[in-house]
């Protein structure tokens, strides 16, 4: 049987691959999901990318009682939204946080993520790669 997982992207993660190369990379998004696709064709990848709280919550909700997994990468929202966390212990998907840079190597705010207790782990500071290592761990 298929696995269905989805990867949801938070705000200013449309602009991978343009926004700051020396943090993000120079991949888009989309490059980088045609490749990952050909590497797991036994797995359904969906993706979702919202810069607004609520899409986002209403998204984990849609999907996170009937995938297989979700690759959560919430961008800034990840140190300061309690409702996005709530959203996430909500469903019963298994969840895997992706943060592209090292969150832990950047600025003091960005070292603590309120959604990571809601999730099976973290992969951060290795780029897009990082969501092919969540990928993995949820398969």
């Amino acid at each position: 049987m298929m696995k269905h997982i989805e990867i949801i992207n938070g705000p200013n993660l449309n602009l991978t691959g343009k926004r700051e190369p020396e943090v993000y990379g120079c991949t888009t998004m989309e490059e980088y999901l045609e490749g990952l696709r050909a590497r797991f064709p036994e797995v359904e990848i969906t993706y979702y990318q919202s810069n607004v709280e609520g899409e986002l919550i209403d998204r984990i909700q849609q999907v996170g009682f009937s995938g297989d997994g979700l690759i959560v990468n919430l961008g800034g929202y990840s140190h300061t939204s309690v409702a996005l966390r709530d959203a996430l212990l909500a469903v019963p998907a298994p969840k895997v946080e992706v943060h592209l840079s090292n969150i832990f190597a950047r600025e003091e705010y960005r070292h603590h993520s309120l959604v990571t207790s809601a999730c099976r782990g973290m992969v951060c500071g290795f780029g897009l790669q990082g969501y092919e290592m969540a990928l993995r761990s949820l398969i």
